[in-house]
């Protein structure tokens, strides 16, 4: 479904009313610059970036973001600079729309070349302002909605590319709307034959199940409110892809735990943990089943509780138990700041990304490390955008961590003092080699020596991760 700019405009005055004026200003200066532009769909080509401003204005993005998708194409495509956009609107519109402005041909002697530096200016551009990946996340997606009309080629070429940078970026950030709309629909055209086959299975199991999740919403509403708790509760099934990955590990569709769920969104802390015993009272869990994400936030800040349980007719159902604030992070990731801060979104975005996100600070690692745009593409993806392990400290903190990851890299991840005084590591209360693999859900406890005489020679090739072999070679110049 494509947004008209009177679409945009009503979803504006919901929720920033006093803004329509330079948002209006913004769309006719891209309308009017992109004017003899047309998509390859035939519309015209304003319409590219009105539905992408309306994506960023589902979030409730800020004023700027907002301008910014209006223009995102617009550098890239007329005659425009930078300083125009800077003298026209402000420096912080012109700077997130030369963010997500590809780098010129004229630069690079080959096409490849030059998309290995856009690649890398895309993924860097985080560290500079969140909004960036934002916009590209929003101006993704709706290329990705509009797909049909590029060849089978570029169909497959820009799906690929989809899986490889954009669904990682849109989980890290924790954008979980994002990251599922995106791999189904990259999966519709890397796998179509597979993709029909899933999709007509969900929607018959959609069909047999609604009986039984109606009982349960019902059910869990009536004592909810017997107990003078607020709730909202709303129906979901995994996504295509989730599905399928879950069947490529061997699963059986009705075994799949988390396939039919429940979300309940009461108004605080408190009241979850109540709703949890509610909830335990009347439907049995599965014990191994149950994750306090409340307490233990996963890596990209979602927070939830998760208990499946025995539903009607012999369904296991999961049930989400989060407050406003946690479905709205777990929907939108950081963009849901816009909403939750208001005025300081963008100030408190850019901290929390920096001190609460543990995939920021490898990326700068690996960005400082390597200047060759192959090679930094290349441990991008296989450090950051590659299978993760999860792994608990001592005091019962998530570290995320690549898989094969060593006791090496948990313990320079933790601290470069902790990695260099390193002497062994305990792991499930055993002692191990420092080139055990770590698994998930492994509780690991670095015993470390001041007076030890610091990283082994061969610490270089059991670490995995880019930070702790740059640590040990630092460490090993000094002495």
């Amino acid at each position: 479904m494509n947004n008209s700019f009177e679409d945009l405009k009503k979803i504006i005055m919901d929720y920033n009313p006093t803004e329509i004026e330079i948002i209006t200003k913004a769309y006719e200066y891209a309308k009017q610059l992109h004017d003899g532009q047309f998509r390859q769909s035939g519309e015209p080509y304003i319409s590219h970036p009105v539905n992408v401003a309306y994506i960023l204005a589902e979030m409730h993005a800020d004023r700027n973001t907002i301008c910014a998708g209006l223009l995102h194409d617009t550098i890239e495509d007329t005659n425009i600079t930078k300083e125009d956009i800077a003298h026209e609107f402000n420096q912080e519109i012109a700077n997130l729309v030369d963010g997500v402005t590809k780098l010129a041909k004229i630069n690079f002697s080959s096409k490849e070349e030059q998309n290995l530096a856009n690649t890398r200016k895309i993924i860097t551009g985080i560290t500079d302002d969140v909004r960036i990946i934002i916009i590209k996340l929003a101006d993704r997606l709706h290329n990705m909605r509009t797909l049909e009309h590029k060849s089978e080629f570029k169909q497959k070429e820009n799906s690929l590319e989809t899986m490889d940078i954009f669904v990682p970026f849109a989980y890290y950030i924790g954008a979980y709307g994002i990251k599922s709309e995106l791999e189904d629909l990259s999966f519709r055209y890397l796998r179509p034959d597979t993709y029909k086959e899933i999709n007509e299975k969900k929607n018959k199991l959609e069909s047999s199940s609604n009986s039984c999740l109606t009982e349960m919403l019902c059910t869990i509403k009536e004592i909810l409110e017997n107990d003078n708790i607020d709730n909202d509760i709303k129906i979901r099934t995994k996504n295509i892809y989730g599905i399928y990955k879950r069947l490529q590990e061997g699963h059986k569709l009705q075994d799949i735990h988390d396939l039919l769920a429940l979300k309940i969104i009461v108004d605080d802390i408190a009241c979850c943990y109540r709703t949890l015993g509610l909830v335990h009272s009347k439907y049995h869990p599965i014990n191994d089943k149950f994750k306090d994400y409340i307490c233990n936030p996963k890596t990209n800040m979602y927070q939830s509780l998760h208990t499946t349980v025995f539903g009607p007719q012999d369904r296991i159902v999961q049930t989400q138990i989060r407050t406003n604030d946690m479905d709205r992070v777990a929907t939108y990731g950081l963009t849901a700041y816009w909403d939750i801060e208001k005025g300081n979104a963008r100030q408190k975005m850019q901290q929390d990304l920096r001190d609460k996100y543990q995939f920021f600070s490898s990326l700068v690692d690996i960005n400082g490390m390597f200047a060759d745009n192959r090679d930094f593409i290349f441990q991008i993806k296989s450090e950051l955008f590659g299978t993760k392990v999860y792994v608990y400290t001592p005091k019962g903190d998530i570290i995320e961590l690549p898989k094969g990851s060593t006791p090496i890299d948990y313990a320079y991840k933790i601290h470069t003092d902790i990695g260099n005084t390193m002497i062994y590591a305990i792991v499930n209360d055993k002692k191990v080699e420092d080139n055990y693999v770590l698994k998930n859900k492994d509780r690991v406890r670095i015993i470390t020596d001041d007076l030890s005489y610091g990283p082994r020679e061969n610490w270089m090739d059991i670490a995995q991760t880019s930070y702790a072999k740059r640590k040990i070679r630092e460490f090993n110049k000094k002495s």
